[in-house]
């Protein structure tokens, strides 16, 4: 019971410090199993696929390798069907890493010097947008899409970032370092941690 009760601690923790950055990144989350991507209250399914070197394999954001790399949208709004999306990826230079946001973007003073790729605005009336880049650097990248209404002034955007051939542990080593605090306090609360000290010394005395 206290075991279940430590592990139930921890995953409240969990949720309640890293809800964005365990379960989403930017604009892109699960939902049913599904990767979707939010664009203002748009949503799409998202997909990345590298056909040249994992075959018909799917990633959400991040991509094991660099090479030629396949973004896939699939509208899950009829309406997406006939506004004009724009598709562009960009160094990630922010200090902001995972959390980077649309605001963070907007502070730099050059957005062009670090665009890697950009497809311009195309109406994808079969409610599929495709884009294909080939990347040469493995590293961090922020991919942003942004649609609007035609005679409205709003801006709809999804900013995700992702990376490129970077391995990374991300919050492995911290989640393993809470549960192994979750057990110790479990064979401490149960008496198991006393009855080893205790055995332990016995042993020295002997």
């Amino acid at each position: 019971m206290c075991r279940k009760y430590a592990l139930n601690t921890l995953l409240t923790l969990l949720l309640f410090l890293f809800p964005s950055h365990i379960f989403a990144h930017g604009g892109v989350f699960l939902e049913d199993d599904l990767c979707v991507i939010q664009i203002g209250f748009f949503k799409a399914h998202f997909t990345i696929y590298q056909p040249e070197i994992t075959a018909n394999e799917e990633f959400c954001e991040d991509i094991p390798n660099s090479g030629s790399s396949l973004f896939v949208l699939e509208y899950l709004h009829e309406s997406l069907n006939s506004l004009p999306v724009d598709f562009r990826i960009i160094r990630n230079v922010t200090d902001q890493e995972r959390a980077t946001t649309w605001q963070d973007i907007a502070k730099l003073k050059n957005l062009e010097q670090h665009t890697v790729f950009y497809q311009s605005a195309i109406t994808a009336q079969n409610g599929t947008l495709q884009a294909e880049h080939n990347f040469i650097d493995n590293g961090h990248y922020v991919g942003i899409v942004t649609t609007k209404q035609p005679g409205h002034q709003k801006i709809y955007r999804a900013v995700f970032p992702f990376k490129v051939g970077v391995s990374s542990f991300g919050y492995l080593p911290m989640f393993l370092g809470l549960l192994l605090l979750v057990e110790l306090f479990y064979l401490y609360s149960n008496g198991t941690l006393k009855r080893w000290h205790a055995k332990y010394n016995h042993k020295i005395r002997f």
